[in-house]
């Protein structure tokens, strides 16, 4: 009988050992061999104490109290305990048994389920966040689960997908998840045409398979309408952005006027530093031939000089453009990743034109570009070292930007560390008749003329009228006047040139009433506001309400003429 208590304590699983009123070890089982280390035959008629690490026996002897469900270590391992007194039928205490188990297996299960958790609502807070559409199905076709992308382009909730057949979607097209379930081979690139608006997606869809079984199908869905618009938005940008070898010098700058002779010796002793450059001036200046000639007169001047239209780019272009980014940043990223243009300028020049233009996300990283010299890639942590030169250039007034919240102060005080002012055309009307022989020049190699002169009523006329395309202005008007001569003329006339100066004054003409009986009390502000209005009202009706081609004629960034547009309430 006492052998088959002895055979049944040692195969449980529970550790056990009992001791008399002095502690001495009366029942000592396997398990509790295991767990503690030490051997039945040397643990028993031996005391407690010098047995068990920490045991509470002896306390449980002196105090009659049980302890129950009891945590502690003992060793390496982790043990729940129970510690009870063991009495006679009078209620005498005759000795302690404690029984216990590791637990250190349960504390590790319990974690891995506590992280099995976390994992299950990380990946659940990817597949609702995520901008891709996911669709999962199981092994008989019936949906299980969409995220909040699949109902923003199919249009289809949850009530009219889940339990439903994997068909329940097409609107044109074979169902691509019971392709996958009776093929098990993962589909990529099949075009359709889902929900109720028959929207053309892009479909990749792949089988589940769990211990070699299969459980289902999983479909992520490309909106195909947004990438035919980042396709074009990327066209766009590639046209804007040109990587190109600086070509002009400040020999091929055209002015003797003070203010220019000035600027050109401010961009000479720019140039024999490495030093940020803001060009300041108005449209039609002359800043990239300035950027130019300050690349080429520089140590830089056989590295790249890249250049950027920044505010003609789209703000989610714009970023992954000039910094880069990491293979699987985006949708339709490149694998590698591609580096942005900073990077390709590293060592020469990056012009940035506009800069008043960029908005603020990207602003907090250009800064970190000049305080750093280093830039991180979209999608990536990694900083990357970078040795770039920066010239900025913009028309417009940044201390007035910084004052609206537009423009960062930390930004325009690493930018503004060497300005450089270009003077407007009608503040130099001095060198217009030397420009005017550059351009003459310039057309009759373009044109195949043989145009030699321009007659001084005509440089009078032309030296009447403000300019308020500066340089680029007159060009366009030179270009315009050689258009307009026979074949056999060589000198232009006033009566070659357009008539913008005429097309100006009707404008604030009428704008402003301005003439001698007119009401003078308009402040100045208003009144060019006025007359801007009225010639963007013009300039888009000669357009035909083409925004892009209007920009373009106005000599301003898309963004800002939509800007205009709102100020002035033009539709």
């Amino acid at each position: 009988m006492e052998r088959g208590i002895q055979l049944i304590l040692n195969s449980t699983h529970d550790a056990m050992i009992a001791v008399d009123t002095k502690g001495i070890i009366t029942l000592f089982n396997t398990a509790a061999e295991r767990l503690t280390g030490v051997k039945i035959e040397d643990a028993i008629g031996r005391y407690v104490g010098d047995m068990v690490a920490d045991t509470r026996l002896p306390h449980i002897l002196r105090t009659g109290k049980s302890e129950l469900n009891r945590q502690q270590n003992l060793g390496n391992i982790k043990i729940v305990t129970n510690r009870m007194p063991v009495r006679d039928n009078n209620g005498k205490i005759i000795g302690a048994i404690a029984v216990f188990r590791d637990i250190t297996e349960v504390i590790e299960l319990a974690k891995e389920m506590t992280n099995l958790k976390e994992i299950h609502s990380m990946l659940e807070a990817i597949f609702n966040a995520t901008q891709d559409a996911i669709s999962v199905v199981d092994q008989q076709g019936k949906g299980v689960m969409i995220n909040p992308a699949y109902t923003r382009i199919t249009g289809l909730a949850e009530k009219d997908v889940i339990d439903k057949p994997a068909t329940v979607d097409i609107a044109e097209g074979e169902s691509i998840h019971m392709k996958v379930i009776k093929t098990k081979e993962p589909v990529k690139g099949a075009l359709l045409k889902v929900g109720p608006n028959h929207k053309e997606v892009l479909v990749n869809a792949a089988p589940i398979i769990v211990d070699g079984e299969l459980r289902g199908s999983v479909g992520v869905l490309h909106d195909l309408t947004e990438i035919t618009k980042l396709s074009h938005e990327l066209k766009q940008a590639q046209a804007i952005i040109r990587k190109l070898e600086a070509k002009y010098t400040f020999e091929d700058i055209v002015g003797n006027d003070p203010l220019m002779q000035a600027a050109i010796e401010k961009g000479r002793l720019a140039a024999a530093t490495p030093a940020t450059v803001l060009l300041r001036g108005e449209s039609g200046t002359g800043k990239e031939i300035f950027a130019h000639a300050i690349h080429n007169a520089s140590e830089r001047k056989y590295r790249q000089f890249v250049r950027v239209n920044s505010g003609a780019i789209s703000e989610s272009l714009l970023e992954s453009e000039l910094f880069g980014y990491e293979e699987g940043a985006f949708t339709g990223a490149k694998k590698g990743g591609k580096k942005g243009l900073l990077e390709e300028a590293n060592g020469g020049t990056i012009f940035l034109d506009e800069i008043g233009e960029v908005p603020p996300s990207t602003q907090a990283k250009l800064l970190r570009v000049l305080q750093e010299r280093e830039i991180v890639r979209v999608g990536g942590t990694k900083p990357i070292n970078i040795d770039v030169r920066i010239i900025a250039a913009t028309n417009i007034d940044l201390e007035e930007e910084i004052k609206k919240g537009k423009f960062r102060k930390d930004l325009y005080y690493r930018l503004n560390v060497y300005p450089i002012k270009l003077p407007a055309l009608r503040d130099r009307k001095g060198d217009i008749y030397e420009l005017t022989k550059f351009f003459i020049k310039k057309y009759n190699q373009q044109y195949g003329r043989n145009i030699n002169n321009i007659s001084q009523k005509a440089v009078k006329q032309l030296e009447e009228y403000d300019w308020p395309g500066n340089v680029r202005e007159l060009e366009n008007a030179i270009g315009r006047a050689i258009i307009n001569m026979r074949i056999n003329e060589a000198v232009i006339l006033d009566s070659h040139l357009p008539l913008f100066e005429r097309q100006t004054e009707k404008i604030v003409t009428q704008s402003t009433g301005a003439d001698d009986n007119a009401d003078t009390s308009m402040k100045l502000e208003a009144v060019v506001e006025k007359a801007e209005k009225e010639y963007i009202k013009l300039v888009l009706k000669q357009c035909e309400g083409n925004k892009t081609k209007a920009a373009k004629l106005l000599d301003v960034s898309l963004r800002s003429l939509y800007y205009k547009l709102e100020k002035y309430g033009i539709e």
